[in-house]
């Protein structure tokens, strides 16, 4: 029987940190102890051990693929380089966010999520992937098409989680059309006569597929066992819609209104870290740590920057005056049981006997955690 013990290490457990040691035999935690470790230990010299982190929520797969605009890198060579960044980043269950997204018009890159789907899946099939990776179609559901191409990513691979999303001018996040055009003018380098006929494209195309596509998605969803979320909710209306159809997660909602909202009713409310990293929403949307500390929120995601996931839970367990915004237990429960729980994975997400040996060797070096090691099921992968 294969046997590792990680020994001298301050482990973060999930409700307390004690100086121990973990023992791991054929992948799973088997005790977990304090004291002094038996001879021939793995010695952590006092760096924090963590579950290894859940991310339910990243589309940076599409930048390794589009590293420029108009560029197109090998498929392959992009997911291993992602998935060598995101196991790096102490990441090792991950959902890789595809969009589904079929339009040409649409700003930014639309994402080429069946070639990702299949490449991803190809290279798990090799044994080439560090992380475990699961599929999350992030479906905006104005968009003609999108229930046909999400039906046959869900028939072509294992699609666990699925956010409906709506970029719609005035509606969610850019509850403005102002709001909207600024963003993606800034972000994209259009000019503004493109930009009034990409709003008229979409204010169209929200009037004739928003809603139908909503409920066939929502239905697909629920024939397959599929987790469900919402994407900035803005409003308690937003929430009621979430609600009645189901919705699991509330991802990035916008206001402090929704975010409570969702959370007294049970939706699990996730937020961005490098919106905690940063101090606030790069679009000028609510900040995280304030729903933090209003103790609204549930799941944290790195989003756009794969490093920043353990980056945020720590920077919400760090003290200034003397007062933390959270417990350090509590916050990597935000990055490791809480995601793996909403989404059914009840195997992993925590230093427990019994659960797979995902763990994460963590320094600090003044305010950032760094990663020296990670281990899924026992393996080394970083």
């Amino acid at each position: 029987m294969t046997e590792t013990v990680f020994a001298n290490a301050n482990l973060v457990l999930p409700d307390q940190v004690v100086r121990g040691n973990v023992v791991v035999r054929e992948g799973r935690i088997a005790e977990i102890g304090e004291g002094t470790a038996p001879a021939g230990a793995v010695d952590l010299k006092g760096d924090y051990l963590i579950p290894g982190l859940v991310e339910l929520h990243t589309d940076h797969v599409e930048t390794h693929l589009f590293p420029r605009p108009r560029v197109k890198w090998n498929a392959l060579a992009a997911v291993l380089a992602y998935d060598a960044q995101i196991a790096a980043s102490g990441i090792t269950t991950v959902f890789d966010s595809l969009r589904v997204w079929p339009d040409t018009r649409v700003v930014g890159v639309d994402g080429d999520a069946a070639e990702l789907a299949s490449t991803i899946k190809g290279a798990g099939r090799e044994g080439l992937l560090r992380a475990e990776h699961l599929v999350h179609l992030r479906c905006e559901v104005a968009a003609d098409g999108v229930v046909e191409d999400a039906q046959a990513l869900m028939e072509a691979g294992d699609v666990r989680l699925i956010s409906l999303m709506d970029h719609t001018p005035g509606q969610r996040q850019f509850l403005t059309e102002e709001h909207f055009r600024s963003y993606y003018m800034k972000k994209s380098g259009i000019t503004a006569a493109e930009m009034d006929v990409i709003v008229a494209a979409r204010l169209d195309a929200h009037i004739r597929h928003a809603r139908p596509n909503r409920m066939r998605l929502v239905e697909l969803a629920h024939e397959r066992d599929i987790v469900l979320a919402s994407h900035d909710d803005a409003t308690v209306a937003h929430v009621a819609e979430a609600r009645e159809d189901g919705i699991a997660i509330a991802e990035f909602p916008t206001t402090l209104e929704a975010a409570r909202g969702s959370h007294e009713v049970g939706i699990k409310v996730l937020m961005g870290a490098p919106n905690v990293v940063r101090g606030g929403s790069h679009a000028g949307n609510i900040a995280a740590g304030m729903l933090a500390e209003a103790g609204v929120l549930d799941i944290l995601s790195s989003d756009y920057v794969p490093a920043s996931l353990l980056m945020g839970a720590f920077a919400l367990a760090r003290e200034t005056d003397g007062r933390a915004m959270l417990p350090l237990p509590e916050a990597i429960r935000l990055v490791t049981a809480n995601p793996a729980e909403a989404v059914g994975l009840t195997d992993r997400g925590r230093l427990a006997t019994g659960l797979r040996a995902d763990l994460v060797q963590v320094a600090m070096v003044g305010d950032v955690p760094a990663v020296r090691r990670v281990w899924r099921s026992g393996e080394r992968v970083s």
